[in-house]
């Protein structure tokens, strides 16, 4: 894999030894995302209640998440064999690449929020129809404002031909402002989660509701996976823009980092399925979704047909007995 800079109108090329296994993983975490998101979306219909706030943002992220997937197999060829879809793709792909990012973030820091006010407020603000309007008008906010910024970021890539090979890469007028802009949409909502949570855990940790200790649990994993996936990967995209690395050592140490870190971040889009079924109700729901519905209806028939025959054995043998003591 080969890693291009110009600098002064010399081309220089830089060989890194990254093995080449980031289209393959691509096509792993889009098939892992695809199956996880798609029982989970589901299970929210058919087993649990839309009319929580809980299971709205969830509702919320899973849509997230398959937005972001969707990107991954023309990042898998473009990978294995450069860009080969246009411009246009280009472009489109970027901006879902964006929205899902972006609005995953956003969703988290507004369902941090939303738990903040529940269970640390909730004296407070006690009305429950309030909060469910501003939580729903948040998760309306989250995608404009996703979509909004998505919209710079494919404004600065194009299809770009180099030695007969094309790329889909971005034009940086402002490669700082860019970076920054990726980066505030990370850094200033993991500030806020960090402050809510820190209030939630010093109320939730003086209260003896068992229940209750679960479900933040539960959310505080969901947030806690997501900067694990994606802050190195932020962080090197800081580094990147500050850094500008000397010689081709260098220059390969950074790019295998990004490659690590990029794979790390990519991953993130089927983990929340798999947090999601750390609960037993939505293990149970995913085992009644998995079953087969014929052979279900077949076990329960013949249990039925089973206990009706215990039933008459018993009267039976119960008449018999009276009829023999008379």
């Amino acid at each position: 894999m080969s890693d291009y800079r110009l600098s002064d109108h010399v081309e220089f090329l830089c060989e890194t030894d990254f093995p080449n296994i980031t289209g393959p993983l691509f096509i792993l975490i889009f098939i892992l995302s695809v199956i996880g998101n798609s029982l989970l979306l589901c299970v929210l219909f058919i087993y649990e209640k839309l009319n929580t706030m809980t299971n709205i943002f969830i509702l919320n992220l899973v849509c997230s998440d398959l937005i972001f997937t969707i990107t991954l197999p023309f990042w898998a060829v473009d990978h294995l064999h450069h860009w080969v879809f246009g411009d246009f793709a280009c472009k489109f792909m970027t901006a879902a690449f964006f929205v899902g990012l972006y609005s995953s973030v956003i969703l988290l820091t507004a369902m941090t929020v939303d738990r903040f006010i529940t269970v640390v407020l909730h004296n407070r603000l006690s009305n429950h129809a309030i909060r469910q309007k501003s939580g729903v008008g948040a998760c309306i906010a989250a995608w404009v404002i996703s979509i909004l910024a998505s919209l710079s970021d494919a404004m600065i890539v194009k299809v770009v031909d180099w030695e007969n090979v094309t790329y889909c890469e971005p034009e940086f007028d402002d490669k700082l402002g860019h970076y920054l802009q990726v980066s505030l949409l990370f850094f200033l909502p993991l500030a806020i989660i960090i402050f809510c949570y820190s209030a939630i855990l010093k109320t939730v940790l003086r209260a003896l509701n068992r229940k209750k200790h679960r479900a933040v649990a539960v959310l505080l994993c969901i947030v806690a996976v997501f900067f694990i996936c994606w802050g190195p990967y932020h962080i090197v995209l800081l580094i990147k823009s500050l850094y500008e690395p000397i010689g081709c050592k260098a220059e390969e140490q950074l790019a295998v980092a990004y490659h690590i870190c990029e794979m790390l971040a990519y991953s993130h889009c089927c983990m929340n399925s798999l947090l999601y079924m750390i609960s037993q109700d939505s293990q149970k729901h995913l085992l009644n979704l998995l079953c087969c519905e014929k052979l279900c209806r077949k076990n329960r028939k013949k249990d039925t047909s089973q206990k009706t025959f215990v039933i008459q054995n018993v009267a039976f043998t119960a008449e018999s007995s009276v009829v023999k003591s008379n």
